[in-house]
């Protein structure tokens, strides 16, 4: 028995190497996706958990739900997108007055 390992990857086809490297890429991607959707319910048990003690905390739990949305709307739905980025600067400015 040798100590050297063999990398098997060398010695199989370009199409084998290629189908290999993406069946890796797509068990990653689930599993982050995976790791992504738990993540975002846990996020979203937190937001709901309780109301809103302040005006910036409400804003951000508003943020959140702009973001879906926005991220739900078709690219040329311009005006709603426009409408999204208007209200998210009004909550930049207005809660960073003093």
């Amino acid at each position: 028995m040798t100590e050297r390992t063999v990398d098997l990857d060398k010695h199989r086809g370009l199409a084998a190497q290629k189908a290999t490297d993406l069946r890796r890429l797509l068990t990653e991607v689930e599993a982050n996706a995976q790791d992504l959707r738990q993540r975002q319910n846990e996020l979203e048990t937190q937001l709901a958990a309780a109301p809103a003690a302040s005006w910036p905390e409400a804003c951000e739990k508003a943020r959140y739900l702009l973001g879906l949305l926005a991220a739900m709307l078709p690219p040329e739905d311009t005006r709603r997108r426009k409408l999204v980025a208007a209200v998210l600067e009004d909550f930049d400015r207005l809660t960073h007055q003093p």
